[in-house]
């Protein structure tokens, strides 16, 4: 039961709940603000960018990346694997804090959902184009054909992350479009224009708000988050399987499934309070995403991170203990020392000591320290997926195979794009759907606003 006399009130204002509704929308009805208009033409020539870096591969070929023999998973995998992480928070945080009846994340859960399927679907551009010859994807669908049993290698991690990709992008578009329905048809309820109604009708699906309907729906939304928990879990897992299960230094660890998972979850909570920070500022949300939000964001950081130094300081204590000399190359040789050092220690401080700042009221309270925060431990994390990579790749069992890796502007260029793919669907969402789940804050409206004490209160209805 939340207690708001202990944790704090999740809204602000005395709100009623028609002016909920009228705030939530305020962003939908209004101009486009000024500053929207320039982060989306800046995001438009990130993206450009990224277009024009991913035609010279198809076009020319996988040698304009900086990959070699030795080194031949570069920042495509990288940044696959960094996007996944990212797209793990929406859910995971809906989903787990919906099962926990958490009533904190109404306001936070719709934004998070649509940062997870953008990201999801910028994750999913990496392993196409990585495959070479990008026309030839779909022989990874199990599609009947002519020319004899020509059925999918099972035992390619390729197909691993294909059907991790597809099924987790496939459950988040849905938990996260059926949440939306019916804030859809509030708009359609509200709006003058006609070409605005009819088309927030059609993606209502004719939503009355009856008993029964509301019955389905709540009984819809557990069925796909018991759905997707299982996909927190398993994708992520699925993925660093694609590491674990070779023999190369530094990956042959049965560790990788939950340190990917708690990683994954690491950043995506990161990048949830990095953009309700932003929503807060710029949209004037700030009785909606209160201080009890991201103050409680800011403690889920801290044990996460504590998790994340253990596992660090666990992979260091294996490699020693376990007597391999490759292993403990590999860690103390070209990772605490050598030519990577500097990618370590950044990874360590930006996820290991840099989030301890928050066990500080003051800073959990400072925006803009918080914010500061929250883009360290992504670009920790980013580092986290590079030290995996490269250190283990570029020097292997063969001394004479040893090399360094370098992207070159095709392999940065996409980067580039994906970022500006994601600013653009985050914008777009900003723009024309409630960032706020409308229904589920006039839920927790009275439960977390209500002090049962005060009898002078007076029902909003």
């Amino acid at each position: 039961m939340y207690k708001t006399e202990v944790r704090g009130p999740l809204i602000l204002g005395d709100k009623n709940y028609r002016q909920i509704s009228d705030d939530v929308i305020a962003p939908i009805n209004n101009p486009i603000p000024g500053w929207w208009k320039f982060s989306f033409f800046i995001a438009l020539m990130m993206g450009v960018f990224g277009i024009l870096a991913l035609y010279q591969t198809v076009a020319v070929g996988l040698g304009t990346w900086g990959v070699n023999n030795s080194v031949g998973w570069g920042w495509e995998i990288i940044n696959f694997v960094w996007w996944i992480g990212i797209g793990h928070a929406g859910t995971a945080f809906s989903i787990f804090l919906l099962i926990l009846r958490q009533k904190w994340r109404t306001s936070i859960n719709r934004a998070a959902e649509a940062m997870t399927v953008v990201a999801v679907a910028c994750a999913a551009i990496f392993p196409a184009i990585h495959m070479g010859r990008v026309w030839l994807a779909f022989f990874i669908f199990p599609y009947p054909n002519t020319r004899g049993p020509l059925w999918v290698n099972f035992n390619s991690p390729l197909f691993w992350d294909f059907i991790a990709i597809s099924a987790y992008l496939l459950i988040s578009a849905s938990f996260w479009y059926f949440g939306i329905v019916p804030d859809f048809a509030t708009i359609r309820d509200k709006a003058t224009s006609k070409v605005k109604k009819a088309v927030y009708g059609f993606f209502a699906f004719g939503w009355t708000g009856s008993s029964r309907e509301w019955l389905r729906y709540e009984a819809l939304s557990y069925v796909l988050g018991g759905i997707a928990a299982v996909l927190v879990v398993s994708v992520h897992s699925i993925v660093s399987t694609d590491f674990a299960v070779s023999v190369i230094p530094g990956w042959h660890t049965t560790v990788f499934p939950p340190n990917f998972v708690v990683g994954a979850i690491f950043s995506g909570f990161a990048m949830v309070m990095t953009l309700m920070i932003i929503i807060r500022k710029m949209y004037k949300f700030q009785e909606y995403v209160t201080d009890s939000h991201l103050n409680a964001i800011a403690k889920i950081l801290i044990f996460i991170s504590l998790i994340m130094g253990t596992a660090y300081a666990t992979e260091i204590f294996i490699a020693w203990y376990s007597g391999s000399q490759y292993e403990m190359f590999t860690f103390f040789k070209n990772r605490i020392t050598g030519d990577y050092s500097f990618q370590f220690w950044a990874m360590v401080v930006c996820n290991a000591f840099i989030p301890q700042l928050f066990w500080f009221k003051k800073v959990r309270q400072n925006l803009t320290l918080a914010f500061i925060i929250s883009i360290f431990i992504n670009i920790g994390m980013w580092y986290e997926r590079f030290n995996i990579l490269i250190t283990s790749l570029s020097k292997d069992y063969l001394p004479s195979s040893w090399t360094t890796y370098s992207p070159t502007w095709v392999e940065i260029g996409i980067y580039v794009g994906t970022l500006g793919f994601f600013a653009i669907g985050v914008l777009l969402f900003f723009k024309y759907i409630p960032m706020i789940a409308i229904s589920e804050v006039k839920s927790v409206l009275k439960v977390t606003t209500l002090n049962p004490n005060d009898k002078k209160h007076t029902s909003h209805e």
